[in-house]
């Protein structure tokens, strides 16, 4: 099809001139006085038209040119000028206004030195002059028409394509401000209490080294959480100022700080394991950053929720997904669902801009498993 689309035009003036010729050449073989001469002259200034887009002042040249030998040889009337109208208007339409009248003025006044002078039917041949002058007219009024009419819908979609891409730049304007913004409030709001959180937690682990006792592993998880908290809050901000959000992916956290991670929440107690199956290989920067926020939070809930259980993780690196399941032995109960919260709402989502699957819900045999497929694919 893609082929056909640039050649449309041309097989349209082709059957435009092939109708043209016809036409003529039925009038041509109508005239006694006509001879194979006229009819080749006819069949040129026919052919011409192929070119009148493409050539408009060529081809009103070469039509005027071959009907005016026809009109000076056989007077066959009005249907000689057939080719040197369309040739006007073409002429018209592409702005040659001057040639285009000084031809029609040449082409009328040969015709006219032609049949009136000594001619019989004088009245009528002038009135038929008459009547391809109006026609001539009529033929540059429209060309002039349809000139201004693509003109105004070039402008038009030169302003539609403005307006789009004002919009557009105005849309980006107001994103990067509401970013700007965010960034404003989140390091107002939490570095500054982050912040005090790991100082305080710094000072008494010190402090409780110096005296020489143990230091209880809780206070070490408080001081590693708030700092690896901190470098998360930095790295969010970087990518809320950027205007590139992407570059900032990078300095997400990943399944690279799983070991770190699960570390954290055993210090806190808990009993997790982790299971890798597959070959574990370099993920996309979506999938690697979902799956690492699908372990935490879900490790987070098993902390916060499910009252001493041991969690096991599970990584399955799969030819075309990437599985992430996190299980626990807890409490809950399957004819007691729990109302999701923002943690579960937001995995969700997570999965969802994937294009992935999400399993968040009580176990049969008790406890809660959270159960992610990630697509390696490109997000969808």
């Amino acid at each position: 099809m893609m082929f056909l689309v640039p050649r449309r035009p041309l097989a349209q003036d082709g059957l435009l001139a092939v109708a043209m010729a016809v036409l003529l050449s039925v009038v041509m073989l109508s005239s006694p006085s006509a001879d194979a001469l006229d009819l080749a002259a006819v069949l040129a200034g026919s052919a011409a038209l192929v070119g009148w887009r493409r050539a408009p002042l060529a081809t009103l040249l070469v039509c005027a040119a071959f009907m005016l030998v026809v009109a000076a040889r056989t007077q066959p009337g009005p249907a000689v000028a057939y080719p040197v109208m369309v040739a006007v208007f073409a002429a018209v339409r592409a702005g040659r206004q001057v040639p285009a009248a000084l031809v029609t003025a040449v082409f009328l006044g040969a015709g006219l030195a032609v049949n009136l002078p000594g001619a019989d039917g004088a009245g009528q041949n002038f009135q038929s002059i008459s009547l391809l002058v109006g026609w001539f007219v009529a033929a540059g009024v429209a060309a002039t028409v349809t000139r201004h009419r693509q003109a105004y819908l070039e402008e038009a979609e030169q302003r539609a394509a403005e307006a789009e891409r004002t919009r557009d730049e105005a849309a980006l304007r107001r994103a990067g401000e509401e970013r700007l913004r965010i960034a404003r409030e989140l390091h107002d709001s939490l570095t500054h209490s982050i912040s005090v959180i790991k100082v305080q937690a710094g000072v008494a682990v010190h402090l409780a080294r110096r005296r020489g006792e143990d230091v209880p592993p809780a206070l070490v998880a408080i001081q590693e959480a708030s700092g690896d908290a901190m470098r998360e809050l930095r790295a969010t901000l970087e990518v809320l100022r950027d205007s590139d959000p992407a570059d900032g992916d990078a300095q997400a956290s990943g399944l690279d700080r799983l070991d770190d991670l699960v570390g954290r929440a055993r210090s806190t107690g808990l009993q997790a394991t982790v299971t890798i199956s597959g070959e574990r290989r370099e993920l996309p920067v979506e999938v690697d950053r979902a799956a690492y926020r699908i372990v935490q939070e879900a490790l987070t809930n098993v902390s916060r929720h499910a009252g001493g259980a041991a969690a096991a993780v599970c990584l399955d690196y799969g030819d075309h997904a990437l599985v992430v399941q996190v299980e626990d032995d807890g409490k809950a109960d399957p004819e007691a669902p729990p109302v999701p919260g923002k943690g579960l709402l937001g995995m969700r989502e997570r999965v969802t801009a994937l294009g992935g699957r999400l399993r968040a819900e009580p176990r049969p045999e008790g406890g809660f498993t959270v159960r992610a497929e990630l697509p390696l694919g490109e997000p969808a």
